[in-house]
Order: structure tokens, then sequence, then C-alpha cells
């Protein structure tokens, strides 16, 4: 299985080209599944007490082979149940799931294990909740109280004024290079999950931010080593993700904003303002770069929220 695994993992990289995020996920999901037959097959040899001495021990675990084709489905089944009853929310046993049915079914068609024991595996429901949003005047709140004469201040306002005017993801966002950025054209080539690449729009205001802040204060924060990266930290470096976090959280503050905003809020209204003034869904899907217009559909129910809301609030025979 570890081998297996292994393989497995190299693939996800080298021919699919999945991001690292992904192939760490799914990495913890198999090795998670592949110790825990280990340990099953540990019990029924030793027992379950001369089990339990060795986890407090530290020790090594003894030398314990799985192959992958003498997995079975009712094996896979109870992971799945022992998973439940820690207390794993649907949603993260899902993730489970399919880590578990893209393996098996990999394996099949490599002639690695005779059949899929996975392929009739059922995905546990999960609860659909729908994304947050700002509205159009929060979100201008937000934009316009970012002051410019704070430091960093020009590259603050880039940053956000990018991320709603494209609805780019943090990761995204962060690796963004000098080079993929056309000012003529107002267009940011995106390379996003997959490595796929995209071409995005962004609008008139945001691209003045970017280039203020490209004039007046990344020259000097350039160092030695600095890359094409747009946005630096003070040292010259790429931004984090975790302080684009910081930086969005600053600004809400600053704004007066009591609402919870993060990075991720400023693409769901990005999405969710472009349906509302009438943008096509596959057009939307593509700028967001989704693999599947599923994903992007969620958007029409808070469209749809939005309207009920409206009609409830406005209209005299509504209540």
């Amino acid at each position: 299985m570890r081998v297996a695994i292994e393989d497995f993992i190299l693939y996800l990289a080298t021919e699919r080209g999945l991001s690292d995020n992904y192939q760490i996920s799914t990495r913890l999901s198999l090795e998670g599944f592949a110790h825990w037959l280990e340990r099953r097959k540990l019990v029924a040899a030793m027992g379950e007490e001369a089990v339990q001495q060795i986890v407090p021990s530290g020790a090594d675990w003894p030398s314990v082979e799985i192959a992958p084709g003498d997995v079975t489905h009712r094996e896979i089944s109870d992971y799945l149940a022992h998973k439940k009853r820690l207390g794993l929310s649907a949603a993260s046993i899902k993730l489970v799931v399919v880590a578990i049915k893209i393996f098996f079914r990999w394996l099949h068609a490599r002639k690695r294990t005779e059949r899929d024991v996975a392929e009739v595996l059922p995905l546990p429901r999960t609860e659909h909740y729908l994304p947050e949003t700002m509205n159009e005047l929060q979100v201008d709140h937000l934009l316009e109280g970012i002051s410019t004469d704070a430091p960093r201040g020009f590259r603050d306002r880039a940053i956000l004024e990018l991320l709603y005017a494209s609805g780019l993801r943090v990761s995204e966002l962060v690796n963004l290079t000098l080079e993929r950025i056309d000012f003529d054209n107002r267009i940011v080539r995106v390379t996003g999950k997959g490595n796929k690449t995209r071409l995005v729009p962004v609008g008139q205001k945001a691209c003045a931010a970017i280039v203020a802040y490209l004039e007046k204060e990344r020259p000097e924060m350039v160092r030695k080593k600095t890359g094409s990266e747009v946005f630096l930290s003070n040292r010259g470096t790429k931004l984090t993700t975790v302080r684009i976090w910081q930086i969005v959280k600053v600004c809400a503050k600053n704004a007066g904003l009591e609402i919870n905003v993060y990075p991720h809020l400023l693409r769901h209204s990005f999405a969710t303002h472009l349906l509302s003034n009438g943008a096509d869904l596959r057009i939307i899907q593509e700028l967001l770069g989704h693999a599947d217009i599923s994903t992007t559909q969620i958007y029409t129910h808070v469209d749809q929220q939005r309207l009920k809301a409206v009609h409830l609030k406005f209209h005299p025979r509504a209540k």
C-alpha cells in the first residue's frame, strides 16, 4: 500500500499536474487508511492489548505489508464507519472517500488490482452552505476606506481592488507576476488549480490602483533577490497567503465593517455581483476557473435568496 500510494501521488503531480495542497490532502487520506489497515492486521495477529503497548512506547510499528489487491470493500466501509464514530463531518469523510475511490480506480486501470473495490462506494451526502457575500455598498466602504497615506496603503488598496475586480483566489494573487498583467487590454493571465491558465479582465479602478502601487511603492520594496511577483513584503519577498488575510482583516476593521471579511469573501462577492447584474453563468465559471459548472451554480442560489429577501421586504402582499 505504501509504495502504491507514493506512485499514485507522483502520478497526481507529474501526469495530472494537480496542486500541492491537493496532493497533500490525498496523501493524508490514503496514508490514514493504510495506517488503519496495518493496525487492524496487527491486532488480528498480536491482539489489541499488545498493539496498545506499542503506541505509548513510541516504538516503530512491526513490519506490516498490505497489498492493495487484498483490500476489500468491507474494510473500506469499516474504515469510513470508524472515521464517522470519531466525529468526522460528512464533508471531511467525503474527501476521504474521493481519495480512496480515485486511488483504487487508478490501481485497477494500471492492472495493479484485479477489480476496483471502491467503484460502488457511495459519496456521503453533505449539506450545501450558501457562500457569504458582501453587498455592493459594503464593498465600496471597504475599498474606499483604504488610505493610501497609510504605510503600504497603495499596495493594500491594489490587493483588495484586484481581489474584487477579478475574483482571484489568494494563492493566485500571491503568485501573480508582473509579466502576466496586460495593462493595455486590462487583462491578467492567471495560473489556477491544476496549473490551468485563464485570462481574467480587470476593471479600470483596479488597474489604476495597481499602477499607482507599482509607481509609488513597489520600487522601494525591491531587494537584490526580489522576484517578479507583483505584491511584495517589506523584505522584498512575495507576500504569503496568511499575510493577505491579515491585510484584508485590517482594511475591514479600518473601514468600520462589522461583518467577517476575508479574502475569499471578495471572490464570492465578485461572482454574486456579476450574476445579479446579468452575467452568464458560463462566463462566471470561466472567470473563476471552476472545472465544473456545478461549483459555480451555488451563486444562483445566493442570487435567488437575495431576490426573495427583496420581494419579501418591498412587495405589499409578500407577507
